[in-house]
């Protein structure tokens, strides 16, 4: 193997001197439905996990929770009611989404439902408690990769499809990671006191977009919409 094989891949500069991570990304695999390895179903393609090892660390006590979840999960999933899906989630969603910089924020825009997050740099979480759907951001650079902190998280997001959760004691830290000019590694690390036992890890590829102008289109979700309308008939 080649000296120049070796060397981990350092992305384009901004202006400012940080890596540019700034396009239009996507994840390719199954997650979104359930981020352990699962087989086909009605509506359900067969994946691979994105969980290391496989294996989520409930707590004993957390289990039926996560059953009652997997049970009622075409209604009770958050996204099935139009909600915003919330950090780790929102990254492996079936949508493209866009990452601008600046040299005191990154900002991610998402094709799903106009979210958005805005990563604030080296600068300290808010005092807590509160509890928002995509957290609280706060980014810094270790080297060539973008590591965000996430806090301040509501109780009410999942993991995916199939129900798994969390509670609002949850924390996420993310890792942005350019490994050639058109992929990305993500990573994050998830801890929850109240729901796992450890902290446990996520991870996967993510691919730039490439047909010719691509964009962010828009995506509006009517299943809270429709309800309404059919309650009033």
């Amino acid at each position: 193997i080649s000296v120049a094989a070796q060397q981990p891949y350092r992305a384009p500069r901004t202006p400012d001197g940080r890596p540019d991570l700034q396009g239009i990304w996507q994840a390719m695999n199954t997650a979104v439905w359930n981020i352990q390895d699962h087989t086909a179903e009605l509506g359900v393609p067969a994946g691979q996990g994105i969980v290391d090892g496989n294996e989520i660390p409930y707590l004993p006590g957390a289990v039926a929770k996560r059953q009652e979840n997997f049970k009622n999960r075409r209604t009770a999933d958050p996204e099935a009611k139009c909600q915003m899906v919330g950090v780790p989630r929102i990254t492996y969603m079936p949508y493209p989404f866009q990452i601008a910089q600046s040299p005191g924020q990154v900002t991610m825009l998402y094709e799903y439902v106009h979210t958005f997050r805005t990563i604030l740099m080296d600068k300290p979480h808010v005092p807590g408690p509160i509890t928002w759907w995509m957290g609280d951001s706060r980014g810094k650079w270790e080297g060539e990769t973008l590591v965000v902190d996430v806090v301040h998280f509501t109780d009410q997001t999942w993991f995916d499809r199939s129900g798994n959760y969390h509670s609002d004691a949850l924390h996420v830290v993310e890792r942005y990671t350019l490994t050639g000019p058109d992929h990305m590694r993500y990573e994050a690390t998830i801890e929850d006191p109240n729901v796992f036992s450890r902290p446990w890890k996520i991870s996967m590829p993510l691919y730039r977009r490439q047909e010719r102008s691509t964009r962010l289109l828009e995506y509006e979700c009517y299943a809270m919409l429709e309800a309404e309308r059919d309650a009033r008939r």
